[in-house]
């Protein structure tokens, strides 16, 4: 079971808070370093200093780390035009030397493109397919060929397809809970699907769907990596939990059914049943990004029980 620490600045992160996270990240032997994708703070965090933007802040920790895998839960396709995104993200990857994995959604929050002026279609999801084909399209097309693409929301003439990325083929994760559109879409695109913040049993049943579109696209489920993203709140005793959970304003309760909250042994043994029904790979969601010692302590006694 992979762990990977995932971050949400937009509720209030400076990139040198990124990068001090990002170390502890590779410090403490996690396996990636994942951030959202968004400009807008939700709920009642104030969002200071402002939002940072996910490539631009990826591009800076691919100088400033060695080791771990860096990405994003989700990228919107609402943001970027595909190809401006398919050469940002292949840029990053040759900068990393060949360690970042793109994590590509719809998008869905209104609010922050009406915030800063970014078109919010109505029809999202052709947008994100046409996306898909786009960008792989691009990075798959050989040195000294052209790619064309003649869709209905995007166009591409006699594209150079360049740059490269470092990798030969750059991790694409796809996820969410569309009961139809989104596993036929994994079948067809995902090395990784992604199910966030669902439990045990509706895990079991997206991946069974994801695993069902797959054969039903002539591919091997097994091709495609199935993994979970869930906030995490671990103490080493009820006190601690109770206070890390009071610091990022939820109730411990709440935490313990929805997410991975409690003492190190009981985080183990909720993991083990998402491990149980196909999960290879979890998102941690760390909110107080200033809790280094959280982190310390999920190495210390969850992970090593993990590995």
């Amino acid at each position: 079971m992979d762990l990977r620490i995932f971050t949400e600045p937009q509720q209030g992160a400076s990139y040198d808070t990124l990068l001090t996270v990002a170390k502890a990240t590779e410090d403490l032997g996690f396996d990636a370093f994942f951030r959202s994708d968004h400009y807008l703070k939700m709920g009642d965090a104030d969002g200071l200093p402002g939002p940072t933007d996910a490539w631009i802040t990826l591009a800076g920790l691919a100088r400033e780390t060695q080791r771990i895998r860096l990405g994003t839960l989700m990228t919107a396709a609402t943001f970027r035009l595909p190809g401006v995104l398919a050469i940002q993200v292949a840029q990053v990857d040759r900068m990393s030397g060949g360690r970042v994995e793109l994590g590509l959604g719809a998008g869905w929050f209104e609010e922050e493109h009406q915030a800063y002026g970014i078109p919010f279609p109505k029809e999202k999801f052709a947008r994100l397919e046409e996306q898909l084909e786009i960008v792989t399209g691009l990075w798959a097309t050989e040195p000294g060929d052209t790619f064309d693409f003649h869709g209905e929301h995007y166009d591409l003439t006699k594209s150079p397809a360049l740059p490269k990325p470092a990798q030969d083929r750059i991790p694409v994760l796809i996820g969410g809970h569309g009961a139809k559109r989104t596993p036929r879409l994994a079948a067809r695109y995902a090395d990784e699907f992604n199910l966030p913040f669902g439990s045990v049993e509706d895990s079991e049943k997206q991946f069974g769907r994801v695993r069902a579109a797959a054969q039903e696209a002539g591919r091997a489920p097994d091709a495609i990596t199935f993994s979970n993203a869930l906030v995490v709140c671990v103490g080493k005793d009820d006190q601690e939990v109770a206070r890390r959970a009071a610091a990022i304003g939820r109730e411990v309760d709440e935490l313990k059914e929805d997410g991975l909250a409690g003492t190190p042994a009981e985080v183990v043994d909720k993991i083990g049943r998402y491990a149980a029904v196909g999960s290879r790979r979890v998102y941690l969601q760390v909110l107080d990004l200033d809790d280094l010692d959280h982190l310390e302590l999920i190495s210390a006694q969850v992970q090593s029980q993990l590995s």
